[in-house]
Parts: structure tokens; C-alpha cells; sequence
């Protein structure tokens, strides 16, 4: 038996399309007896208003900072491999805004990683949603 590999496989801050079974295929290892993975999806509503899409701006550190975030997390834990993605740019309802996916030899250390992963990269990544009302109004989220 061989201690986790750690291995951070994807650490990605894209205008692209994001792809959940992508970052799954990516982590996949013999060694991992679990893959999970969550997709952060854009949803058709918030507080009570309908929401006709969003837009995502980032920093130009976010990839950096993406990077060191992700790192963190795969020293901290007992994973094989991490993929994460966050897109920026205009995204539709129900296309994925964070996609993470983690390969660990247990499925209690993978659904722990991938939780905390999600909750650190909203915590430190410095991307900024702008919603989209179906009255032709917006907002920002989250902006500093």
C-alpha cells in the first residue's frame, strides 16, 4: 500500500465550456476506490427572482490564486488526484460555473476533499458574479 498521491491533475480558470466527466476521467487511478465530483450549476432563480443567466469576471490572479487554493487542499487531505475548473465569462442557465472532481481510495476522504475544496475556492478566489433578472435588471454578488 502506497501513502496518497496528492496529485493535482487540473487547476483551471477558463471561458470554456466546463466538462464534469472530464475532470472524473482526469482523477480516475487504479489506487482510487472512490471518484466524486460536483458541478456548481447556474440555476434559474435567486432570492426569489428569476434569473436569465449570469456572468463571471475574474481577477487576473485567479488562476494563481485557483492554483495555491487547490494545492492547499490536496496537502491537507488524503486524495490520489484533484481537477478543478471555474469558468468566467457569460454562462446560460444550467451550464457549470465550478466543476470539481477528486479521486481518493475511500469515499469518506474524496466527499471530505471535494466539499472543502468547493468551500475554499469560494472563499479565496477572486471572481465576481454578475446576475441577470428576467426584468432586464442585474446585480453583483459577492463584490467587494
Amino acid at each position: 500500500m502506497r501513502p496518497p498521491a496528492r496529485r493535482v491533475v487540473l487547476a483551471a480558470v477558463t471561458t470554456e465550456p466546463l466538462d464534469v466527466a472530464a475532470h472524473e476521467a482526469a482523477v480516475g487511478d487504479a489506487s482510487a476506490g472512490a471518484v466524486v465530483s460536483f458541478s456548481g450549476v447556474v440555476r434559474d432563480h435567486d432570492g426569489g427572482r428569476s434569473v436569465t443567466g449570469i456572468e463571471y469576471v475574474g481577477h487576473p490572479t485567479a488562476g494563481d490564486v485557483l492554483a495555491t487554493v487547490v494545492a492547499d487542499v490536496a496537502a491537507r487531505t488524503d486524495v490520489e488526484a484533484i481537477a478543478v475548473s471555474h469558468r468566467i465569462g457569460p454562462l446560460a442557465v444550467g451550464e457549470s460555473a465550478l466543476v470539481v472532481a477528486v479521486a481518493g481510495a475511500h469515499r469518506q476522504e474524496a466527499f471530505a476533499a471535494a466539499a472543502l475544496l468547493v468551500d475554499e475556492v469560494k472563499h479565496h478566489l477572486p471572481v465576481w458574479k454578475r446576475q441577470v433578472f428576467t426584468d432586464g435588471t442585474d446585480e453583483w454578488v459577492a463584490c467587494p
